[in-house]
C-alpha cells in the first residue's frame, strides 16, 4: 500500500515547545472525587442494567441478548477505563480507593489490576523505544532491517501474527482468556505482580463459578462472555490505532525522547462524542502518555483548553485509522510505517542498487 499520509500531525515543532507541554498537563492531574463518584454511577449503573436485561432475555432472543453485548461491550470499555486510571493512581486521590475500585473493576473486565497495570506502567516509560522488551505492554513490531534478517519460517510467524485476523479477532480473545491468565514476564521486580495474578485467577473462577451456580451456565455463555469479548476486540483497536500509526514515533535508546513519544508516538484520535465518552476519553492519548496523572475525565479539557496540542498532536479519524490496518514494519529510514507491500518495493529496489 502506498504511504497516504492519512494523519494530520504538524511538522515536527522546536525543543521548546515540546518543552512546555508536560507543565501544562500539571494542573489537570488533580483527582476530583466528584466526578469519579458521578462516572462509577453513569459506568456501573448502566452496566448492570444491560446485564440484567440480557439474563432476561435469554430466552426470548439469543440474537437480541447478543445485540445488546455490543453496546455492554463499550460499557465494559468504559468501566476498564477507571480500572486503567486506577492503576495509574490517578482516578482518585486515595491509593486505597483506587486499589478497591480497580480490583472490583478487573473483575468484570478479566483483565488482572495489579499485573496489566504494572504491564501498562512498563509500556509507558518505554512507549516507542526499539529494545529487545519493546512487546511488554504493547503489540509486537519489527522494523524493516529487524523483519530482513528473519528467517523465511520465522518471517511467515510475523505475516501471519500481524494480520488483521489475528491482531483483531482472535488475538483479543487469546489475550483476555489466555494471556492475561499466565505470568509470562519474568522480570527483577515483578514477583509481587504475578503473585497478584494467581490470586485474580482464583478471585475470577470464584465470582463466575458461583454467579453460574446461582443463576445457570447461561449467565456467562450468553451474558457475559459475550460482553467481555466485545471489550477486547474493541480495547485491542483502540490500543493498535494509538500506538501504530503512520507516522508514529520509534527510537532505540541513545535517541529516545520521552516527550516526543508521548505526542509522536500517540495518536489523538477524534471520535464523535458519545465515542469518547463510552471510551473514557482515552482517544485524547497523547495527553495521557504525556501525563498519565491526569484523570481520564479531564483528558479533554486539557486537550481543548490548550491550542498548542491541536497543532503537535497526530489526529486521526476513525475512517483514516482504518488504514492502520495496513502499517506492519517500522522504516527507519523514512520514520514511519509501511505495508508488507511497500516492503517487497523496497526490497526490488535494493536487489536492484546492490
Amino acid at each position: 500500500m502506498e504511504s497516504t499520509n492519512t494523519q494530520t500531525a504538524a511538522e515536527p515543532q522546536s525543543n521548546s515547545v515540546f518543552a512546555q507541554l508536560p507543565a501544562i498537563t500539571r494542573k489537570y492531574q488533580l483527582p476530583s472525587k466528584k466526578k469519579a463518584i458521578m462516572q462509577m454511577v453513569t459506568t456501573f449503573g448502566p452496566f448492570l442494567a444491560l446485564w440484567v436485561a440480557m439474563y432476561l432475555l435469554i430466552d426470548v432472543s439469543i440474537w437480541l441478548t447478543l445485540g445488546l453485548a455490543l453496546l455492554n461491550g463499550l460499557m465494559l470499555v468504559r468501566i476498564f477505563i477507571i480500572q486503567h486510571d486506577c492503576g495509574h493512581q490517578s482516578f482518585t486521590a486515595s491509593k486505597k480507593a483506587n486499589d478497591v475500585i480497580g480490583l472490583i473493576c478487573s473483575v468484570v473486565s478479566f483483565m488482572p489490576y495489579r499485573y496489566w497495570a504494572k504491564s501498562h506502567n512498563f509500556h509507558h516509560g518505554h512507549n516507542g523505544l526499539l529494545w529487545e522488551h519493546r512487546d511488554i505492554g504493547d503489540i509486537n513490531l519489527l522494523t524493516v532491517d529487524e523483519y530482513r534478517k528473519l528467517s523465511p519460517l520465522r518471517k511467515l510467524h510475523y505475516r501471519v501474527f500481524r494480520s488483521a485476523p489475528i491482531l483483531f479477532i482472535i488475538g483479543p480473545v487469546w489475550y483476555l482468556l489466555i494471556q492475561s491468565r499466565l505470568p509470562i514476564i519474568n522480570l527483577k521486580g515483578w514477583e509481587h505482580a504475578r503473585r497478584a495474578l494467581m490470586r485474580h485467577n482464583i478471585l475470577l473462577v470464584a465470582v463466575h463459578v458461583s454467579i453460574v451456580l446461582l443463576l445457570g451456565y447461561e449467565a456467562f455463555l450468553w451474558v457475559h462472555l459475550p460482553t467481555i469479548l466485545v471489550f477486547a476486540v474493541v480495547a485491542v483497536w483502540f490500543f493498535y490505532v494509538q500506538h501504530q500509526h503512520e507516522t508514529t514515533y520509534k527510537q532505540w535508546r541513545d535517541k529516545w525522547d520521552y516527550v516526543q513519544a508521548a505526542i509522536k508516538g500517540s495518536t489523538y484520535y477524534r471520535l464523535p462524542r458519545i465515542m469518547h465518552w463510552f471510551t473514557g476519553n482515552i482517544g485524547y492519548h497523547h495527553i495521557h502518555h504525556l501525563n498519565p496523572l491526569v484523570p481520564n475525565y479531564e483528558l479533554a479539557r486539557c486537550h481543548h483548553e490548550n491550542p498548542v496540542f491541536e497543532k503537535v498532536a497526530n489526529s486521526i479519524t476513525f475512517w483514516q485509522s482504518l488504514r492502520c490496518v495496513f502499517n506492519k514494519l517500522w522504516d527507519e529510514e523514512q520514520q514511519r510505517m509501511i505495508s508488507f507491500r511497500e516492503y517487497m518495493r523496497l526490497e526490488k529496489k535494493r536487489a536492484k542498487t546492490a
